[in-house]
């Protein structure tokens, strides 16, 4: 029995950090410090993890960050003034607000306020619009990360069966588009999907991304296929309570051709096209 390849999402964020640690380098010797602003608010735990996590991955790539952390009952009003004065700062050239909100916030309305010219997350209608055009401007970091990990594996997108479980704005959609652009046929399943088992064989590249831990096992993946587990959940503490993807990896490696670990695959490449995604933005300031 053959075991699939990993692909192993640590050593490939490493290389593309190095890469974008040099142009970082490049943009500081034209007067450009490329800088991130984070908004944080509340105390979700799991939140506060990613944002600290952004800032690290920022500083170690030579790119400036600011965070904004504010208590979980700050009114919205307080957080729009500062999305408003980073908007017309030009020494920032990203911004992200950590989701979820607070009850209190429109989320929607939120990530609305923030500039389309500094919306590193690729959330604002406006690109997300641009995106679905085929002229992206930012893309989503999941979906783009993923998009690095598939080329650099040289995985064949041309003409390929694709099957997608889950509909996000965030994930599903943006990497249906993507995908399109590549030529590739894409089907996107969900949970009102009859007979799933039925898609999922027939893809030659299978991205999970539900939320729902060991949802795809073994017996419903084409053999030699790629599969792309975008999932993080935590096992219940009977169970080990540790991280684990969408994807049952124990059966799905010895059916796949290539796999992504969870943790490991996805999760540094998304932080990593958030780095990317700044610089590009930093970049665009030389342009105009």
């Amino acid at each position: 029995m053959t075991t699939a390849r990993i692909l192993d999402g640590n050593a490939l964020s490493t290389s593309v950090r190095a890469k974008l640690a040099e142009r970082a380098t490049a943009l500081k010797s034209r007067g450009v410090d490329p800088c991130l602003a984070v908004i944080l608010v509340g105390e979700d735990p799991a939140s506060s993890v990613y944002v600290r996590n952004k800032v690290n991955a920022c500083e170690k790539a030579g790119l400036r960050s600011l965070r904004d952390v504010y208590a979980a009952d700050t009114d919205p009003a307080v957080v729009f003034a500062r999305i408003a004065e980073l908007n017309a700062d030009p020494s920032v050239h990203g911004i992200l607000v950590q989701l979820p909100l607070p009850k209190q916030f429109d989320s929607d309305a939120v990530l609305e306020a923030i500039s389309p010219l500094k919306d590193v997350d690729g959330f604002h209608a406006e690109n997300v619009g641009a995106l679905m055009q085929g002229k992206p401007r930012f893309i989503s970091c999941t979906p783009y990360g993923v998009m690095e990990m598939l080329k650099s594996e040289k995985v064949v997108m041309k003409g390929a069966e694709v099957v997608i479980v889950g509909r996000s704005n965030i994930v599903g959609k943006p990497m249906a588009m993507l995908l399109l652009q590549q030529s590739a046929t894409v089907t996107i399943c969900h949970s009102q999907t009859r007979d799933l088992k039925s898609h999922t064989l027939r893809a030659d590249i299978l991205v999970a991304a539900v939320g729902k831990a060991k949802m795809i096992t073994g017996d419903m993946i084409k053999p030699g296929a790629t599969v792309i587990d975008v999932g993080i959940n935590r096992l219940p503490a009977e169970q080990g309570g540790k991280l684990c993807g969408d994807v049952d990896f124990e059966s799905a490696k010895n059916v796949a051709g290539l796999i992504t670990p969870v943790p490991g695959g996805v999760g540094p490449m998304t932080i990593t096209m958030l780095l990317a995604n700044t610089i590009e933005a930093a970049e665009r300031t030389l342009e105009t």
